[in-house]
């Protein structure tokens, strides 16, 4: 389970759990949310709730045909969204913008 740190945007820890095409159990907050599609390649569960936790754990292990379908589409997520080409390119268009001013 991550608990992120304020500071912290998106958790690579999840990233990388993505791009290994790994379900992903996280918890429902910013940065989170933009790895995890509930339902889709992972569920999220309210921070801190160690009952919504473990019953997320028992779906997947439970659930095989599940659990597979949302690695596949882990994988599938961070190379459509998180790819290191595709995250400079956002960066240098960012840039860009503010070179302009």
């Amino acid at each position: 389970m991550y608990y992120h740190h304020i500071i912290e945007g998106v958790p690579k820890v999840l990233l990388e759990a993505a791009a290994c095409g790994k379900p992903i159990i996280a918890s429902n907050i910013g940065g989170c949310r933009e790895v995890v599609i509930n339902g889709f390649n992972g569920i999220l569960v309210k921070k801190k709730n160690s009952i919504q936790l473990s019953n997320a754990i028992k779906k997947l292990i439970n659930n095989k045909l599940l659990l597979k379908k949302m690695s596949v589409n882990s994988r599938k997520k961070a190379l459509n969204e998180f790819d290191i080409s595709k995250v400079i390119n956002k960066h240098l268009a960012e840039y860009k913008k503010f070179k302009n001013i």
